[in-house]
């Protein structure tokens, strides 16, 4: 899963260790984060989307492709 925590934290001039604290995690949690060894749970994604002030999906892309035709059966 791609994401864009690096950049956002990058805007905001906080270490990994700041961030860390602020989400109750460890640095190393945040590390593996950004360089995509680790997904994040779904309680940790609303988290750094709160912290961020952004939508999850703003965060977070998938790596793999979707068929449209699965995409449309996933919307509400």
């Amino acid at each position: 899963m791609k994401n864009r925590i690096r950049v956002l934290r990058a805007e905001l001039r906080w270490s990994q260790a700041e961030l860390a604290l602020r989400l109750g995690v460890s640095r190393q949690t945040v590390n593996a984060i950004e360089t995509g060894k680790y997904d994040p749970s779904l309680p940790l994604a609303f988290a750094l989307a709160r912290t961020f002030n952004r939508r999850i999906e703003e965060i977070f892309e998938s790596d793999t492709a979707v068929s449209p035709r699965l995409a449309g059966e996933l919307t509400l």
